[in-house]
């Protein structure tokens, strides 16, 4: 008995996998525009999208077996092979995570489009054809590098045949050729100090150049300018460029003495401290290190800021280089390895401390570890707990009559003598260890964490007090109204004003409160104008805008664009100038001053 025709086959359900690719789309590319505090809901929409897409592909498409099976195959072995052709920037680090993110929503789309494309060819054509579609999906991003990473982690792409901005800059800079001294002095030789001006409140005096901003966020590494009083109609009296220039990558800020400014970059395989003059941008002296650093979020390059101090130049780079310079030519005075002093592990972003003077001492912290050196001559004086890993710079403190050094670390935060390094109190807390503390009012301390990736997440207000039987913390409050990830907040009349996430907000120091939240900025920076109840915010995108730094709402006063490229780099404001920088340029705006 003969058996009759085989049912014919039922037609691609299609439908399902085109419904997934449009709502993948929207969620990765539409809702960050309507709302960028949305933007990491890409990563989860590229991710879950493409799962569907499969689940839909093996089990509900209708597609023959064998095309179901082998479409994953050729998956696979496309991405095992992308993973070795890939620029190192797209291959290394978080990128390696990134890739997978990129590349998974990347080949799911492109198998919905070969389905919906080859449904008419023949079986032999369309596998075939399968194969092609697959291939070249994978092997777009072979095509392209990354600059890193943005704050809510949108990676910057670039073809990967264009040169980056350090490239253009070795090609093009006259100063990259200056001679670089290196050899050490006998002595320390300062040049002379910048004299004091009284601060006047009241004063019409237009501020002058001589005041000193001696290193990360300022004299008490607070990011408060005190005695600076500026026009805020900007669009009346908008800042002037005073001059412009391109500079080697690195997330250094700026430190100020007299008429000129330091700070660190990278150009090539020399790890740089840079001086320049503050009127010109020109370069004055350079000296090099021959170390380079780099990862793929946040590229090449030092990640800490200078620090100035009785005529020398105190600057430890990412690989852990600590250096005394001469302020006036460059002369090295010592230099040491801090990293193989401490016998610590350079961190994932690198050694992002910045120097911190106290009296006779230099103190650096090395991922979590603090170690102090004589100020004149380099040589080793104590070692402090090592206490796993940490980005944010030692912090100078008087609580309860006692000088010390507070740091932010991996377990949480810790208060040290600064004459032996002898620990005098700690708490265990497990935030991001990233930005700085805050020294607040009656012994208390303010920490923050933002990342969402680390065990605790928000704003902490702790109490310390000493007591007979030594140092007790406690914990008053813990708020996630402002989580600082690693940008750093400043404290101004009972409030904190920070970033939360990518947007700006202030909190209630009494209990954490948030009293509001707004405005754009990305994952910037900012400085406060105390004197004029004023924040002056450096967006990720080079923008700097003027802000009521007041607890009643968000108020933005003026705006206006000052760099290209991502910024995270502190800007800094002396007298009446502003300077800002990110990993590309560096420029100088005159403010307009205002009188009280």
């Amino acid at each position: 008995m003969s058996q009759g025709p085989s049912a014919p086959r039922k037609p691609l359900r299609l439908w399902p996998g085109v419904l997934v690719v449009v709502l993948q789309g929207l969620l990765m590319f539409g809702l960050p525009l309507v709302s960028p505090e949305h933007s990491g809901t890409a990563i989860i929409a590229g991710i879950a999208g493409a799962l569907l897409i499969l689940l839909w592909w093996l089990f509900f498409s209708r597609a023959p077996w064998i095309e179901r099976v082998g479409a994953i195959a050729v998956m696979v072995v496309g991405v095992a092979l992308t993973s070795r052709l890939v620029h190192v920037s797209v291959a290394n680090g978080m990128m390696g995570f990134m890739l997978f993110v990129y590349v998974a929503p990347i080949l799911t789309l492109a198998l919905v489009a070969w389905a919906a494309a080859s449904r008419g060819l023949s079986a032999q054509a369309r596998r075939v054809s399968m194969v092609v579609a697959l291939v070249l999906a994978c092997a777009t991003m072979t095509l392209v590098r990354t600059d890193g990473l943005t704050g809510d982690a949108d990676s910057d792409f670039e073809w990967r045949w264009t040169p980056t901005a350090e490239q253009r800059l070795l090609a093009r800079a006259p100063e990259n050729r200056l001679p670089a001294p290196t050899q050490p002095a006998a002595a320390p030789t300062p040049i002379p100090p910048i004299p004091k001006r009284a601060e006047e409140h009241t004063a019409v005096a237009r501020p002058t150049l001589d005041a000193v901003w001696p290193g990360f966020r300022g004299p008490a590494r607070n990011s408060n300018v005190r005695g600076v009083l500026i026009e805020t109609n900007w669009t009346r009296n908008p800042p002037k460029e005073l001059w412009r220039r391109p500079i080697g990558p690195g997330w250094s800020s700026f430190a100020v003495a007299g008429d000129r400014f330091f700070t660190q970059e990278q150009r090539g395989d020399d790890e740089m401290v840079s001086a320049y003059d503050l009127k010109t941008g020109d370069a004055v002296w350079i000296h090099r290190d021959a170390a380079r650093f780099w990862e793929s979020n946040a590229g090449p390059g030092p990640r800490a800021t200078p620090t100035l101090d009785n005529g020398r130049v105190y600057t430890l780079g990412a690989t852990g280089i600590l250096n005394a310079l001469d302020m006036r030519d460059g002369t090295v005075l010592w230099s040491r390895n801090a990293v193989a002093d401490t016998g610590a592990k350079i961190p994932d972003w690198g050694i992002a401390s910045s120097p911190l003077v106290v009296g006779d001492l230099v103190i650096a912290a090395t991922a979590g570890s603090l170690a102090a050196y004589d100020a004149a001559t380099g040589k080793p004086r104590w070692f402090g707990p090592k206490d796993g890993w940490g980005y944010s710079s030692p912090q100078f403190a008087t609580i309860k009559g006692v000088d010390q050094v507070i740091l932010v670390n991996g377990p949480g935060a810790i208060g040290v003598a600064p004459s032996d390094g002898k620990v005098l109190w700690k708490y265990d807390w497990a935030g991001d260890s990233i930005v700085q503390p805050a020294m607040l009012a009656g012994g208390d301390v303010l920490i923050g964490s933002g990342s969402g990736l680390a065990d605790k997440t928000g704003m902490l207000r702790l109490t310390i007090t000493s007591e007979e039987g030594g140092w007790s913390v406690k914990e008053r409050w813990m708020s996630t109204a402002l989580k600082a990830y690693f940008n750093d907040f400043v404290v101004h009349q009972r409030h904190a004003f920070g970033f939360d996430g990518s947007i700006l907000a202030c909190i209630d120091l009494e209990d954490g409160a948030r009293k509001w939240k707004g405005g754009r900025y990305g994952h910037g920076q900012l400085v406060l104008l105390s004197d004029q109840d004023l924040l002056m915010v450096l967006s990720e995108t080079g923008e700097v805008a003027l802000v009521s730094a007041s607890p009643d709402k968000f108020t933005e006063l003026a705006r206006i664009p000052a760099l290209n490229g991502k910024t995270w780099n502190h800007p800094v404001v002396v007298g009446d100038v502003l300077l800002v920088r990110n990993g590309e340029e560096m420029a100088a705006f005159r403010l307009s001053t205002a009188v009280r």
